[in-house]
């Protein structure tokens, strides 16, 4: 048998990451898979207002900053929510709303940097301990990422690949989703993302056994069901109004396939278990603003899936 702990979304999270690492020991895991979406979304700028003060705007809400250990504290609360603090001064901020370039390279820098943090602390946590750790960044993570997975010494970059679990089950995996309202990093058509799965799944020597890490969720699973959004991208009736918004390339080759597992992300507010046919498809969903870790536990074993639980912590 073979026990392994998902978790997906953590968007940055340092918390949600390091409680990802510690996974293993605490679950008393084989393997380590996280899905898509490693990255935050935004940067908060720490503005300097003169001596030790710095004014912060956090979700609407302005901070002032008066000495070094507050500054030390709101850089460590803006970075537990994904963000990425930035420090800087009114006179930049005037330069950086002409120029959005250079806003975007700011950006792409803080997220590369601390994506170099993670996978240098996952080296340090998990050297010499065995654990395996997967990993596929997903449709709102640059392509940048990749590069500073690879050279990770404990952490697999499992994006297209096939890869053996254990003796009975292989794994594929993909972060790319099908089109969204927000032109993210990593989405494509349905027929492309047909095309992509299949290129995976005829390498499998056993797709009854087999586990697909699929970022996205198939299509009317239960799983993917996200608010409505007007033509201004707001939610439709406060949110209340929901919508499939899964692949449907994916719920076909799935239907096709028969795998044994599905473990899907994307949709933060998706977190269940359904079956499509045999096959058991979860999402653990995202707290990842909050600092919980929304994880599933599964067991392995030949042919079956013994038990399933998912986790919060």
């Amino acid at each position: 048998m073979t026990k392994l702990f998902f978790a997906t979304d953590v968007h940055g999270s340092d918390i949600c990451w390091s409680k990802f690492l510690n996974a293993g020991k605490f679950y008393e895991v084989d393997v380590l898979i996280l899905g898509g979406d490693m990255t935050g979304k935004a940067v908060v700028p720490f503005i300097h207002q003169g001596g030790k003060n710095y004014k912060v705007t956090l979700l609407e809400q302005e901070f002032p900053v008066t000495n070094e250990e507050e500054l030390a504290d709101m850089q460590k609360r803006v970075r537990s929510r994904g963000y990425y603090p930035y420090l800087t001064n009114p006179d930049e901020i005037a330069d950086l709303e002409k120029n959005p370039d250079q806003v975007h390279r700011i950006f792409l820098n803080e997220v590369l940097k601390v994506v170099q943090q993670w996978m240098d602390l996952a080296d340090k946590k998990l050297d010499g301990t065995g654990m395996k750790v997967y990993c596929c960044p997903g449709n709102d993570d640059m392509d940048e990422v990749d590069g500073i997975v690879r050279a990770s010494r404990n952490v697999i970059l499992a994006e297209g690949q096939v890869i053996p679990l254990d003796a009975h089950h292989e794994m594929i995996a993909s972060g790319w989703s099908n089109r969204t309202p927000w032109d993210t990093h990593r989405e494509e058509d349905e027929d492309q993302l047909k095309v992509r799965y299949e290129a995976m799944v005829s390498q499998l020597k056993d797709p009854h056994n087999a586990i697909f890490n699929i970022h996205v969720p198939p299509y009317k699973s239960g799983l993917d069901e996200a608010p409505e959004l007007d033509k201004d991208l707001r939610p439709v009736l406060a949110g209340q109004a929901l919508k499939p918004v899964g692949s449907t390339a994916l719920r076909k080759v799935i239907e096709e396939t028969k795998p044994l597992l599905g473990l899907h992300g994307h949709i933060h507010e998706g977190r269940g278990a359904t079956r499509i046919g045999k096959t058991l498809c979860i999402n653990p969903g995202s707290m990842y603003e909050q600092g919980t870790l929304l994880g599933a536990i599964v067991v392995l074993g030949k042919n079956k899936i013994e038990n399933y639980v998912l986790t919060s912590g």
